[in-house]
């Protein structure tokens, strides 16, 4: 599939494209897209398309990782591929679409740093830069959920390159890391910023942050294979990393154009998605067991009957103490796993045909999570001062005490709630009362890492970046997710550690996809680690 990119047409493509697009930034290319060159075209542009494309995952984010990561729970069938690891007839295509959508996003990139070098390298050299620390966000995503996978020539059709190796991920990880050091000495405030950049709309200023910010969490991830390599670039990053939730990567959709529209809204939209997924009984039963203010601002308990269930006008019930989570392997197929024979079920409200089994579960709060334009996250504060508490555990050289950066990641995480809705706003008395009450332990530096990273976790749950969750998860080991045992489960009762390559790459280049699957320990299949996770 990527060796087959039509890049020579991407142009003339990503124009018809460019409605899904910010409107804001895109509405004004009016130019003809019959009569379209490389010098009326503006590369900025492709920017904006890469940036959406990588934010809006909807389900390709919502079927695996968000119920996997018991963040949050289904009973509606499609979910079981994460919710209880079993593979669902055609659902399991969407196992290679982190793959398959990522190198289309890579190919913008690339084919916009090519016109903008082609056109006046020395204007474009913001938007050359920010390509670079693109394309890394990009490959960092699909090597972590495939291992090996094409860097060195990927993308690179117009080159006669059809058929890309795939690098080993250890080779990626070191050209990765590089890349970024490169890129982001390259930024330069004085020069032209970037006029459709739907992260920081052109302030370069935040782009370093961003760039060092997510060198952070490059190196942060070779924690168990590679602690020096970790410890080397998680010292050159800190202290240039974000200094405050205002430095936040956020993307903002457009309610007003489908193609724009915030897609894991609206798949939570859909009727039996908005009926049946709810929050998982792990999460909220940690922001219970903390006293967690969090509580009374991400989920609500619907009111009763099946019909007010389904009506997303109506505001469910935001109360901490009515809020339940549904446990995680359940159905409602009438037999052993059916949701009503699940451990203090709390029964269902409404009746006869306005009964509605999940009635007093709490789900994700409609009026915040399931805006049309509701923001994505992409790299938070939050995470990054996590990761800087850890690395501070670990005994690396840097700046502040681990105490702090927990502080500042656990304050930040919450805040940045405020950031989805203005809604989810918590007195900052509040905040400072629960970071005192859940201090971090570092009397034992296992306990601690336990801590930061359960509280990783949290984060981006509820800031719905459940791809990240995961894979912080793989590499942390924390929280100690208890995996479900649901009949047919293609895991043997294990959380999934890796995805299966796209379909078509057996076809469409046979022979590396062989070459990298001859090198993963136990094939090509779900159970699988890539090379850090060890």
């Amino acid at each position: 599939m990527m060796g087959r990119i039509r890049i020579y047409f991407i142009v003339v493509l990503l124009l018809l494209l460019a409605g899904s697009c910010s409107k804001e930034k895109l509405d004004e290319i009016n130019t003809d897209p019959t009569k379209l060159t490389e010098n009326n075209y503006d590369p900025n542009s492709l920017l904006a398309q890469a940036q959406l494309k990588y934010a809006n995952l909807g389900y390709y984010q919502l079927l695996y990782q968000s119920t996997m990561m018991q963040l949050l729970a289904s009973s509606y069938y499609y979910y079981n591929n994460g919710d209880k690891y079993i593979n669902i007839g055609s659902f399991t295509d969407y196992q290679g679409r982190i793959f398959d959508e990522g190198y289309a996003d890579a190919s913008y990139i690339r084919e916009m740093q090519r016109l903008a070098k082609l056109k006046d390298p020395a204007a474009y050299q913001n938007l050359i830069a920010i390509g670079d620390i693109m394309y890394v966000l990009v490959l960092q995503r699909i090597t972590d959920t495939y291992g090996d996978v094409p860097y060195s020539q990927a993308v690179k059709a117009m080159q006669g390159i059809k058929y890309p190796i795939y690098d080993r991920q250890e080779d990626i990880y070191t050209q990765m890391l590089n890349d970024l050091e490169a890129a982001t000495a390259q930024l330069d405030a004085d020069k032209p910023a970037p006029s459709a950049d739907l992260f920081y709309k052109g302030d370069i200023v935040k782009w370093k942050k961003f760039g060092y910010s997510l060198m952070l969490r490059v190196a942060m991830r070779l924690t168990k294979i590679d602690a020096a390599k970790a410890k080397l670039w998680a010292e050159k990053a800190a202290g240039k990393t974000f200094g405050s939730i205002n430095d936040n990567a956020i993307l903002l959709t457009d309610a007003s154009s489908f193609n724009s529209q915030n897609g894991t809204s609206l798949a939570l939209r859909t009727y039996s998605d908005y009926l049946e997924v709810r929050w998982s009984k792990t999460l909220i039963d940690q922001l219970k067991n903390t006293n967690d203010p969090r509580l009374g601002i991400i989920g609500e308990v619907p009111k009763d009957g099946l019909a007010k269930n389904a009506d997303q006008n109506l505001s469910g019930n935001t109360d901490p103490a009515v809020q339940l989570g549904m446990p995680n392997g359940f159905d409602l197929q009438g037999g052993a796993t059916d949701i009503s024979h699940s451990p203090d079920y709390p029964g269902g409200t409404g009746n006869g045909s306005d009964f509605a089994p999940l009635g007093k579960y709490s789900r994700p709060r409609t009026e915040m999570y399931l805006k049309l334009g509701g923001p994505i996250f992409i790299l938070s504060f939050a995470e990054t001062e996590f990761l800087l508490a850890e690395a501070k555990v670990r005994g690396w050289n840097i700046d502040g005490t681990a105490k702090l950066h927990y502080t500042n990641g656990l304050t930040g995480a919450i805040q940045s709630l405020a950031q989805l809705d203005p809604l989810a706003a918590v007195d900052a008395n509040k905040i400072t009362a629960f970071v005192n009450q859940n201090p971090l332990d570092e009397s034992n530096s296992e306990k601690a890492l336990g801590t930061i990273n359960t509280q990783y976790w949290v984060a981006t749950g509820t800031n719905f970046n459940f791809i990240e969750a995961w894979l912080n998860w793989k590499r942390s080991d924390y929280p100690k997710l208890i995996p479900v045992n649901y009949k047919g489960n293609v895991t043997n009762a294990t959380i999934l550690r890796r995805m299966i390559y796209l379909s078509t790459e057996v076809l469409n280049n046979p022979q590396n996809y062989k070459d990298a699957v001859a090198r993963i320990a136990g094939g090509d299949v779900l159970t699988a680690r890539v090379w850090w996770d060890k």
